[in-house]
């Protein structure tokens, strides 16, 4: 069976049983059953080759963040350069083969850079060591050197996709909330990173609160609440020239929670007038709000299907919140969420398979996901505060906001896959919340 094959299957039964693994063996790949862990498949990554003097340091930095975006998805484990028994020492070489096998390499990625004033160029192939033939053709990806991070995000993504069939996540950013000062008075702002953590920017000031900022399907644009003019107002804003607009500024109102419709020429959100709060559209080309929920109870935290005939969102009209579905113009809506404790924060896989939710029940928070219909609930974290889950663009992470509890808590990012391993935090300069995960960038 493929390398391709193989792990492409194993990434499928994770997603509904999380009881494959890969087995490490000298001969052709197979897939084993395992105690719910896949054992990460090992890969060879030798030093991108520097073509010519300008692109010594940069073929270094982005072999690491090649390295550290596979092994950092916990399916893969990189072999140690002390382990190598052949060199790397130009693009074009012939693979030997029996070399990379003898050291139980199953994937080996070789790669070249290349600098011309403020121009880099990376290229790279993949190879299936065992059966002793390339993962298809190789691929070059080019821009300006203050890219190059992108570039070996690109790379990594093409690695992953060809070895698990499934898109990539890496070159992707999440824009979030920052936050500094004491628990008691704590100021906030918007801000935008890779992934990764890396190329952090401020996108605001902290002269006010900020909350819940969304991407749009393009990611140009983002929504997110302000208190600026002292009460919640949703604003618009443009990533490129960081210009702003408030959207539906009605007296009397609260607007907030908002999501971009798939083909990003709606909001949908949450209003509040009069101590009743329901869900409401915008159209952003002619400004005609649409109230799609009437109900005397709270309505909020709307996100569509990814095909955009539906919206998920959470409600206490029962009592407790709980997650409801509704046809994306309104009308009848049924409640999938049925287990002990309280629901919130709904959000729709951009896969279209799963709704990922917070839930808190005897004290814990935790992150869980449900198929549409709300079965098979799993929860994949637990703590004194988890809250907010945002997928990536393939729909096998999410990234969520978790807060220590205490006079000093303060909340950070953390992320998790889908069948709850790999949870991890991510690194920020300060402390964050609220993230928002990006389509990947075009």
């Amino acid at each position: 069976m493929s390398l391709v094959k193989t792990l492409a299957i194993a990434m499928a039964l994770l997603g509904l049983t999380a009881v494959a693994g890969l087995a490490q063996q000298k001969g052709p790949l197979k897939l084993e059953i395992t105690e719910g862990v896949i054992e990460p498949l090992p890969y060879a990554l030798p030093q991108f080759v520097a073509e010519n003097g300008a692109a010594g340091q940069y073929a270094s930095e982005i072999t690491g963040v090649v390295a550290a975006d596979l092994t950092g998805t916990a399916l893969f484990r990189e072999i140690p350069a002390s382990a190598y028994i052949s060199k790397v020492t130009s693009f074009d070489a012939p693979i030997q083969y029996a070399d990379w096998k003898a050291i139980n390499a199953q994937a080996l990625i070789t790669g070249a850079v290349s600098v011309q004033g403020s121009q880099i160029a990376v290229k790279f192939r993949l190879f299936d060591v065992f059966s002793g033939k390339p993962l298809g053709q190789g691929l070059q990806f080019t821009g300006s050197t203050d890219t190059w991070r992108r570039m070996a995000h690109k790379v990594a993504d093409a690695v992953y996709s060809r070895i698990t069939g499934e898109g990539g996540y890496f070159d992707s950013r999440v824009v979030f909330v920052s936050e500094s000062g004491p628990k008691i008075n704590r100021k906030k702002q918007l801000a935008i990173m890779d992934y990764d953590g890396a190329n952090v920017k401020n996108l605001t000031d902290d002269s006010t609160i900020v909350l819940a900022p969304r991407f749009s399907p393009g990611g140009k644009r983002i929504l997110y609440t302000s208190y600026e003019s002292g009460e919640p107002r949703i604003y618009l804003m443009n990533l490129d020239t960081l210009q702003r607009q408030v959207l539906d500024d009605q007296p009397g109102t609260m607007t907030f929670a908002p999501r971009f419709s798939p083909d990003g020429n709606t909001v949908v959100f949450s209003l509040e007038r009069g101590g009743n709060t329901d869900i409401y559209t915008l159209n952003l080309r002619t400004g005609q709000r649409t109230r799609l929920t009437s109900a005397p109870s709270i309505e909020t935290a709307p996100s569509y299907s990814p095909d955009g005939t539906q919206i998920v969102f959470e409600s206490d009209r029962s009592g407790l919140q709980q997650i409801y579905i509704m046809p994306a113009s309104g009308g009848q809506a049924t409640r999938i969420s049925f287990g002990a404790g309280k629901y919130s924060t709904p959000v729709w896989s951009p896969r279209g398979d799963l709704i990922a939710f917070t839930k808190q029940n005897k004290g814990r928070f935790h992150i869980g996901v449900m198929r549409t219909d709300g079965s098979e609930e799993r929860l994949l974290t637990a703590s004194f505060l988890d809250e907010g889950p945002t997928w990536a663009p393939n729909g096998r992470v999410l990234m969520f906001t978790r807060e220590t509890a205490g006079v000093n808590g303060a909340p950070a990012l953390y992320s998790v896959d889908i069948s709850g391993r790999n949870l991890k935090r991510v690194p920020t300069p300060d402390a964050a919340s609220d993230p928002a995960w990006s389509p990947l960038l075009q």
